[in-house]
Parts: structure tokens; C-alpha cells; sequence
């Protein structure tokens, strides 16, 4: 998962039962997709994961903060000049 290898914040996901590419994965689909939260219960166990859509909808306030800053941060691409 590319949007994850960044995103390990212990204080943010410390009191949670679900490691952390699990958590920031969910709330990821949630907005980069527009899903509903069932949307995003149905496909998690996809790739081996059971949550329910109440778990997603508790993460997503608590976690979507932090990762839309992580997201917003500028990184470098293939065709964008670096600087100096």
C-alpha cells in the first residue's frame, strides 16, 4: 500500500485494535473513492481484514486529520523538477 509507507503515527493509533495500515487503508477508500462505510466494510475482507462499518465510522474523524496533512505534504514525482 504506497499511501501507507509514510503514515506511522503511534500517538494517532496507539488505542486502537487494527494496526495502522489498516486504519489509514479504510479511511483512504472512504474519501479517495466517496464509499460509504458499508462500502468499505464489504471490501476489506477482500484482502483479509473483518471490520464492521461501525469500526470504519469511528476511525475515520479520528484519523482523517492527520492523513489529509500526510496527503497534502508535496512529493516528488517522475516529471516534476526537484529543487535546489
Amino acid at each position: 500500500m504506497r499511501h501507507t509507507a509514510r503514515m506511522h503515527s503511534d500517538s494517532l493509533y496507539h488505542r486502537h485494535r487494527f494496526p495502522a495500515e489498516i486504519i489509514s487503508h479504510s479511511v483512504w477508500l472512504y474519501f479517495r473513492f466517496a464509499l460509504s462505510f458499508r462500502d468499505v466494510e464489504e471490501m476489506l475482507p477482500m484482502r483479509g481484514v473483518s471490520l464492521t462499518y461501525e469500526t470504519v465510522r469511528e476511525m475515520v474523524p479520528q484519523v482523517w486529520p492527520e492523513l489529509r496533512q500526510l496527503l497534502a505534504t508535496p512529493s516528488s514525482s517522475p516529471g516534476r523538477p526537484v529543487a535546489p
